[in-house]
């Protein structure tokens, strides 16, 4: 089981208290496919069970519903150990990358590994969680 934390009062808002229509709904919106995916809401957490389509798709479902405005944590009942990184105020893709991958050439995998949540890889704001890709190629 994995608890990610966010900051609760950064991200995307998309209602005053958001809850699981409104965050299965931000999960449709951006495109993925969270099928075989149950998320409550209780408060400021959330939790995902269930059977994702594949590990990436896991990773950005709970992205995309912890870089919502509200959310504070997100428990996740998959064994998995995946990386994610918090945006710090002066951060960029390509120093996150140098930090994270060994280069900063690398900024794009990690931009890659955040769509559709990320749409330019200069729009990043501090408090947001990025995915890193582990398994990126050199």
């Amino acid at each position: 089981m994995g608890l990610f934390n966010f900051w609760k009062d950064s991200g995307k808002k998309v209602a005053d208290q958001p809850t699981a229509d409104t965050l299965n709904k931000e999960v449709a919106d951006l495109g993925l496919d969270a099928k075989g995916l149950d998320i409550t809401v209780e408060g400021d957490k959330v939790k995902i069970k269930g059977d994702a389509v594949s590990k990436e798709v896991r990773e950005k479902v709970i992205l995309a519903v912890g870089n919502v405005a509200g959310v504070a944590e997100v428990e996740d009942d998959s064994a998995d150990h995946t990386v994610f990184h918090t945006v710090a105020s002066g951060d960029t893709l390509s120093a996150i990358a140098k930090k994270t991958l060994g280069s900063a050439n690398r900024y794009m995998e990690i931009f890659e590994a955040n769509k559709p949540m990320l749409s330019d890889p200069d729009k990043i704001y501090p408090g947001q969680v990025l995915r890193i890709p582990k398994d990126a190629k050199s």
